[in-house]
């Protein structure tokens, strides 16, 4: 149960400290998108499915193992991803966000790799950001190429 709070905790407090101010979401907001990004209203609820997804694949990894290892590889992948957003804005650059989306990604795939033999269910829970993060990491260098 401690555990259960702990990680919650822990991922507001990230997406807290990471969320872009309004005057830069504001700009990040009236970037041009690809025409084929139809579904971008839906965008919000599917990261709220992998932001689930995130908490019980580390809550399951934790009650396998108790490892602080697997915990902070975790947190890295929750900052990677977290941090996609607030960089772009923060910077606006959107080369920073095509760059951090694929180190996300990367970093997902050896998270996912160590998971694996822990807990099949934790590393299935991954699966969601895995498919996904390619789709935003395309989007954003599609962007970069008609926001020049």
């Amino acid at each position: 149960m401690i555990a259960a709070v702990v990680i919650l905790l822990v991922m507001g407090a990230v997406g807290w400290a990471l969320n872009p101010s309004r005057d830069d979401f504001a700009w990040f907001l009236r970037l041009r998108r690809p025409a084929w990004l139809t579904f971008e209203a839906l965008i919000p609820l599917i990261w709220i499915g992998i932001y689930a997804c995130f908490y019980a694949s580390a809550l399951l990894s934790w009650s396998s193992t108790s490892s602080w290892g697997l915990m902070a590889g975790y947190l890295g992948l929750l900052l990677l991803v977290q941090s996609y957003t607030w960089l772009i804005c923060r910077t606006r650059c959107l080369r920073n966000g095509t760059r951090i989306g694929f180190a996300g990604w990367a970093w997902g795939v050896a998270l996912a790799v160590v998971v694996a033999p822990q807990s099949q269910p934790a590393w299935l829970l991954l699966i969601p950001y895995l498919l996904w993060s390619p789709v935003g990491t395309a989007v954003t260098w599609q962007m970069q190429r008609l926001n020049r």
